[in-house]
Order: structure tokens, then C-alpha cells, then sequence
């Protein structure tokens, strides 16, 4: 008997240069999201800003999550990162 597929969460970072904040939210909302909100396997996506110029973006999986694309290098002070999480049973 197989059970559900794992949720999986990804956490995305990445650091905007100081004038490219909004800029980086804005590529994030408008062009990365949308590429993956069409895939069978995405549950849901939110996206939070810092005030030291961070972007993260937490999305949920029912397995396997696609990464997001790779923003405009003048966004970004560093290439982003990202990490995947399960949920911990207590």
C-alpha cells in the first residue's frame, strides 16, 4: 500500500541590491511565480521581503519542486539559495 507523496517545502532566498528590492518582488511575483503555479505538483506559494534587501519565497510541493528560475543578475548581490524541508512528526 502506497501513501500520500511527502509534502515537500522549499525556502528560496535571495539578497536584491539595495535599489533592486522592489524590482526583485516584482520579477518574483510577476514572472517566477507564474511559471510554476501550473504545475500539477505546486500547492501554494508566499513570498516575504526583509528589511536588510532579502526576498524569500516559501512554496509547498506534493513532491519534486521545480526550481525557480534564475532572477536578472542585476537583481541580486549574491546567486539566491534555496532549501527543502518536511514536516517533522511530534
Amino acid at each position: 500500500m502506497t501513501g500520500a507523496p511527502e509534502m515537500i517545502v522549499r525556502m528560496w532566498e535571495a539578497r536584491a541590491e539595495a535599489y533592486g528590492v522592489a524590482d526583485l518582488i516584482t520579477w518574483v511575483c510577476d514572472t517566477a511565480l507564474p511559471e510554476l503555479e501550473h504545475d500539477p505538483l505546486h500547492v501554494s506559494s508566499e513570498v516575504f521581503s526583509s528589511t536588510d534587501h532579502r526576498v524569500v519565497v516559501i512554496s509547498k510541493w506534493r513532491s519534486s519542486p521545480r526550481p525557480l528560475p534564475d532572477p536578472p543578475a542585476l537583481l541580486v548581490a549574491r546567486a539566491p539559495h534555496s532549501w527543502d524541508f518536511t514536516q517533522v512528526d511530534r
